[in-house]
């Protein structure tokens, strides 16, 4: 394929990700709201919007997503008049979840309108690493280049952790909990309990490839896990900050294992663990500085996350 003749629009970060990885950047014509790395397409015509205040306290969020969900309107609307105007080849979007991203019905919707062109749609859909790799070789192969290199090194590095973790006993794999919002509060599911497990730790709560559940507080302090890892969806290291602070204001907070040993840890949810793309690997050894200090220092400490 002549990648001079690709246009490509992606509605969801990971994908832009993969893009990216895969020496794409420059066929990319314009992309979603969230999309923010890497950096070069932040100039990018902006082809989604949200009808939800982002801002707004995590409850008020919560509420906003069920009530649009409710009523059947995606949280996200696509802008057809921007997609007509750039004229894509391909649109990669995503069918995992209806809250992180542009729903495909929606994707679908706003291509039926349009008038100049006829966009072939990529859907992804991952619950698991193996997933996100399938993902890159597909992108790969439906754009003529060769992802052989990206995913051996990608792949190289979660053998790494694997391997250096080998010698550990079951003792030394500390319980992990790690939170996906705190109102309500939800636990990361899907790729995060593989990726928990990988590092060396045992994950709590949830079912890998799964959806987020939520967990009742009452559960959080009879289960009292060694650590306590924060990686709200689509909040970076600041805004996570703010979350947990506010709440660590239950009274019942102290009475937590993980807190009163200082293994409390907060990290860029946003950039690294909620999306399914390359920095997945990124997300592991950030878990296994977190885990394993004693074992392993990649320099994510202050960047992707930060002990609360």
């Amino acid at each position: 394929m002549n990648n001079g003749d690709v246009r490509i629009v992606s509605l969801i970060p990971s994908a832009t990700e993969i893009l990216a990885t895969l020496g794409l950047t420059n066929a990319i014509v314009g992309r979603s709201h969230e999309c923010d790395y890497p950096p070069e397409i932040q100039n990018l015509p902006i082809c989604t919007e949200a009808r939800l205040n982002s801002n707004a306290p995590s409850s008020e969020i919560h509420n906003e997503v069920n009530n649009l969900l409710q009523s059947a309107l995606s949280i996200y609307q696509v802008r057809t008049d921007i997609l007509e105007q750039l004229q894509p080849t391909h649109i990669l979007t995503q069918d995992q979840c209806d809250v992180c991203a542009v729903s495909l019905a929606e994707v679908e919707k706003a291509v039926a309108k349009l008038t100049r062109s006829s966009p072939q749609i990529i859907s992804l859909q991952p619950n698991l690493l193996q997933d996100v790799w399938q993902d890159i070789e597909r992108v790969a192969n439906t754009f003529g280049v060769d992802s052989v290199k990206i995913l051996e090194n990608l792949e190289a590095r979660v053998k790494i952790c694997q391997q250096k973790i080998q010698g550990l006993s079951l003792t030394e794999l500390p319980t992990v909990a790690c939170i996906e919002w705190t109102e309500p509060l939800m636990v990361a599911a899907n790729w995060i309990p593989e990726l928990v497990n990988l590092a060396g730790g045992q994950s709590l709560f949830c079912v890998t490839g799964q959806p987020s559940p939520k967990l009742h507080w009452e559960n959080l302090l009879v289960t009292n896990p060694d650590i306590i890892i924060f990686m709200p969806c689509g909040f970076d290291l600041n805004r996570t900050r703010q979350e947990v602070q506010l709440f660590a204001q239950n009274p019942e907070w102290q009475q937590l294992h993980a807190a009163k040993t200082s293994r409390v840890y907060i990290t860029d949810g946003n950039a690294y663990f909620n999306r399914p793309g390359p920095r997945l690997v990124d997300s592991l050894e950030i878990l296994a500085e977190i885990l394993h200090p004693e074992i392993f220092d990649y320099g994510y400490k202050g960047k992707g996350w930060e002990v609360l």
